[in-house]
């Protein structure tokens, strides 16, 4: 487990701001928003997060059945605050076995979400095919947020990815079948919003999806990933 500020596109080391340069820096990808350590879920980790975010911590409230929170990162310094948050949940899997599901929150650019989803990066872009009807529906804050299968994924999860609040949510689960989970209209909740409801989410034990390295997609144009 890390113990210090990473790349939230390629999870890299990262300089802190000095003399040269105002803002943190990936020597692959410049300038960057520093996605902070992982630590083990708690209630107290995640009222961290939900403190100093300025984006919204996406969870499904109440959780699946069976469902437990299983970790929450976020990317942002402390003079910025949070720009980007994933909040991780596992329970049973729709279909049988277990189900693990990434729910990110980001501003344009900031990368994390197509890092855990295993694209090229930093945002959906073109691989969404918004022209058409959504795959699927979730309720974000209470308002219907359609989303779209974002191509390109690799084929062990589902990648969906949409607008709520004004800025990226993306959701991301494995194995590949747990995306069924989206057809039946997931109320998800702004934790933000949540006020003492907070101290009331079920804790397991963190996932490695938030500690993986991420896979590496083929480089395209100008070499983002």
């Amino acid at each position: 487990m890390r113990g210090e500020p990473s790349c939230p596109k390629c999870g890299g080391r990262v300089r802190a701001p000095g003399l040269f340069a105002d803002a943190w820096q990936c020597s692959a990808h410049g300038q960057v928003h520093p996605m902070q350590p992982v630590v083990p879920p708690s209630v107290e980790a995640l009222g961290v997060v939900v403190h100093r975010s300025q984006v919204p911590v996406w969870m499904p409230w109440p959780l699946p059945v069976g469902w437990l929170f299983t970790g929450v990162a976020s990317a942002g310094d402390d003079r910025s605050g949070g720009r980007a948050t994933v909040v991780a949940c596992s329970g049973p899997g729709p279909l049988g076995g277990m189900g693990e599901m990434l729910l990110v929150a980001e501003e344009l650019g900031v990368g994390l979400g197509a890092r855990y989803a295993g694209i090229d990066g930093p945002d959906p872009g073109n691989l969404l095919n918004v022209d058409g009807a959504p795959d699927a529906k979730v309720h974000a804050a209470g308002r219907p947020t359609p989303l779209w299968h974002v191509r390109n994924a690799p084929e062990d999860r589902a990648v969906f990815a949409g607008e709520a609040r004004g800025l990226w949510l993306w959701a991301i689960l494995w194995p590949e079948q747990s995306g069924l989970l989206l057809y039946d209209e997931l109320v998800l909740t702004d934790l933000r919003d949540a006020g003492g409801e907070v101290d009331l989410v079920p804790c397991g034990a963190l996932t490695p999806r938030l500690l993986a390295a991420p896979e590496s997609p083929p480089r395209q144009g100008n070499g983002e990933r």
